[in-house]
């Protein structure tokens, strides 16, 4: 039998070998036995029942075959993966139906505190990005270290491939910081819009998840992955894009053509990008009858006997002006 002190300074679970007990346990397979005062430092061997009395002599002990010691020693571990499998089955048998009945809202909208955090899931969302990244920025200027980890982030959605859309208020203008910023990305890649009304933040990576403001200091915001809020804030910013003016050219004080309404005005801004009416309507959230309607009324405004003619008088009167192609 081995003491207390012994148990104390050899404590490890009885389905472990330590190295001693191995070495010895090797000696005892090439001698035929072991003396059993020689395995008080290694009471495991007695415990996983590698060694057995010898039953000539209660001084020595006998090693089980290797074979036989692993079966025994391996049993009850292979009974507990069994009996896990069994219950992991049974879970999910039971729940797994349960996922389609409902969705948590609450698992689609996460709250980020912090303005690390919120930079670092920005970051992983570009990172992430493939197709699209769709910003509005309220105010007219932004600082420099929120320009620069803008312009690392628009580089790594570019660099896959995608594009960005950056909506601002037209004092942004004047701002050398974001004129520098435009300067330092392809054209091809980057689109420019200002409007005059204020806007507040917002951010969309490929139309699967969006950012907003949580509160009014903006130290928390709302990372929304839940597809119909997604869809909504995609349509609002669309709405707002298609007012608004290219960042190439100067606003108008007054608008060029004084019986075009604000409607109209978007409608001849989508018109001139090559959206069919369909996609007009659905982006100006009218119905395809009124969008129409308006576009015939342009037509008669501007004097355009055909669509096409209608899309070059837009152009040359001013009253929009179309942004270079994407890719």
């Amino acid at each position: 039998m081995h003491t207390e002190g012994t148990n104390r300074t050899h404590a490890h679970g009885n389905r472990e070998l330590c190295p001693p007990a191995v070495r010895l346990y090797g000696t005892a397979l090439r001698d035929g036995r072991v003396a059993r005062a020689a395995t008080g430092p290694v009471p495991c061997l007695i415990e996983s029942a590698l060694l057995q009395p010898d039953p000539f002599d209660d001084a020595w002990l006998r090693p089980v075959p290797p074979s036989a010691a692993l079966a025994h020693l391996l049993g009850p571990i292979t009974r507990e993966i069994d009996e896990r499998v069994r219950l992991t089955a049974a879970l999910s048998s039971s729940l797994a139906p349960l996922t389609t009945v409902a969705d948590d809202p609450n698992l689609a909208i996460t709250v980020l505190e912090g303005e690390s955090l919120i930079a670092d899931s920005l970051r992983n969302a570009s990172a992430a990005a493939r197709e699209e990244v769709l910003t509005a920025e309220p105010g007219g200027d932004s600082p420099a270290d929120g320009l620069r980890e803008c312009l690392e982030n628009a580089r790594t959605v570019i660099a896959a491939g995608g594009r960005v859309r950056h909506l601002y208020q037209h004092p942004a203008r004047h701002s050398p910081e974001i004129t520098a910023y435009t300067a330092r990305l392809p054209s091809d890649r980057l689109q420019v819009r200002t409007v005059e009304r204020t806007i507040e933040r917002l951010t969309v990576f490929d139309r699967t998840v969006a950012y907003v403001p949580a509160t009014t200091g903006r130290t928390a915001a709302l990372e929304i992955r839940h597809p119909a809020l997604v869809r909504y804030l995609v349509q609002v910013y669309e709405v707002l894009w298609a007012q608004a003016t290219p960042y190439r050219r100067q606003p108008a004080a007054t608008a060029p053509v004084t019986d075009v309404t604000a409607v109209q005005l978007g409608i001849a801004r989508l018109l001139v990008e090559g959206h069919v009416d369909d996609v007009v309507a659905r982006r100006m959230d009218i119905s395809v009858r009124t969008c129409r309607a308006h576009i015939a009324r342009l037509a008669q405004t501007l004097g355009a006997t055909s669509r096409t003619h209608l899309g070059a008088l837009l152009v040359r009167s001013g009253i929009v002006e179309a942004d270079p192609p994407g890719p």
